[in-house]
């Protein structure tokens, strides 16, 4: 053999020698900040449906959005591999239940009756009340004599139809409430902010519809204490759910969560979450 040959075979075996600690000394590197049981070793499961600007798969199919990112750091916080599942809202959490995930994500509010059967993390961020209008409207005594519509299901149903009566529409969703909103047929609608700002941005809400936060009003009590989000993981699993807590607070108090609120088109003041609480309390 030549021996420019063997020079070239002991420099690729240098070279391979080489990459190989490197490799080990940056797997060396990554120390997890907590210790906690995962269903699959070095994976991170995570079930959403698919919820923008909170739970998505951007282009290069990562995990994004409000809860991704923070999904992310709680995994690079721990040297684990982010696997995310995308289901229905009702399989998102059973999902969790059956220890099929780890963790559910998507917006959900923080009740006392899943605390009863599930891991509630802390406050992520909160779900503001807001009024869409065309004159900027953002108090409830501003809506009193206009058509007002609203979706079905929200906290917040009961307490509209006592303050506006026969005046309130009732729709199945936030498309049709929308559409109707767009069209003229209601003066005023009552959504999530969020809901509207991704709307808006999207095409399904005119650019002529202002979207304000609702002021607090004691007759409206979510615009007074907003529904706070959270993280569902399985009860038994307490050192996932200080894991989370752990990665929130650091980037609450980082500003980093607030950051991706805005990065969204969402406020900032949304990270301002206060003091634990339910939305069914």
């Amino acid at each position: 053999m030549k021996t420019n040959s063997i020079k070239g075979l002991l420099g690729m075996g240098a070279s391979v020698l080489a990459l190989a600690i490197s490799a080990s000394a940056v797997a060396e590197e990554c120390k997890p900040l907590h210790s906690f049981k995962t269903i699959q070793p070095g994976e991170l499961t995570v079930t959403s449906v698919v919820l923008p600007p909170f739970a998505y798969d951007d282009q290069a199919r990562r995990f994004s959005g409000v809860d991704g990112e923070i999904i992310q750091q709680i995994a690079k916080d721990n040297c684990l591999k982010v696997n995310h599942i995308v289901t229905d809202s009702a399989a998102s959490i059973q999902y969790v239940v059956a220890s099929r995930s780890d963790i559910s994500v998507g917006a959900w509010y923080r009740t006392f009756e899943r605390s009863k059967v599930m891991g509630i993390s802390d406050p992520v961020y909160l779900e503001q009340t807001a009024i869409y209008s065309r004159d900027g409207a953002d108090t409830f005594d501003q809506l009193k004599d206009r058509k007002v519509g609203t979706v079905t299901g929200y906290l917040w149903v009961p307490e509209l139809k006592k303050l506006y009566g026969g005046k309130l529409s009732m729709y199945p969703n936030a498309v049709a409430l929308s559409q109707d909103l767009n069209s003229g047929r209601i003066d005023a609608a009552v959504n999530t902010y969020a809901i509207g700002a991704e709307s808006q941005k999207k095409g399904g809400i005119g650019k002529d519809i202002q979207i304000k936060v609702a002021k607090p009003d004691e007759r409206v009590k979510s615009s007074v204490y907003p529904a706070q989000t959270a993280f569902i993981y399985s009860k038994g699993n307490s050192e996932l759910g200080a894991a989370i807590n752990a990665t929130i607070k650091g980037m609450r108090e980082s500003g980093k969560l607030g950051s991706l609120l805005t990065d969204q088109g969402l406020r900032a003041d949304g990270a301002d979450v206060g003091e634990p609480r339910y939305a069914d309390q």
